[in-house]
């Protein structure tokens, strides 16, 4: 099999469209570069990943390391 070589030009859709773009490119491309067409998808999956890791993980774990965290409020004390 025969590979033809595509441009590098199709790594734009996974950076802009993340997994989606991935998947596009991957199906596009498989044929004629099954490699290139594999690394669209991975880094679609992993640009997706990348703001999970960051935002919603620490969130996460900040939640169930301090449940109970709240404003303290003193018996007795009445809020105007």
């Amino acid at each position: 099999m025969q590979v033809k070589r595509r441009s590098s030009f199709w790594f734009l859709l996974p950076i802009l469209f993340n997994v989606i773009g991935g998947v596009i490119a991957f199906f596009v491309i498989r044929e004629d570069d099954p490699k290139k067409a594999r690394n669209c998808l991975l880094l679609g999956i992993v640009l997706a990943a990348i703001p999970f890791l960051l935002i919603v993980v620490p969130i996460l774990v900040g939640i169930t390391l301090f449940p109970h965290m709240g404003p303290p409020v003193m018996s007795g004390m009445h809020y105007v």
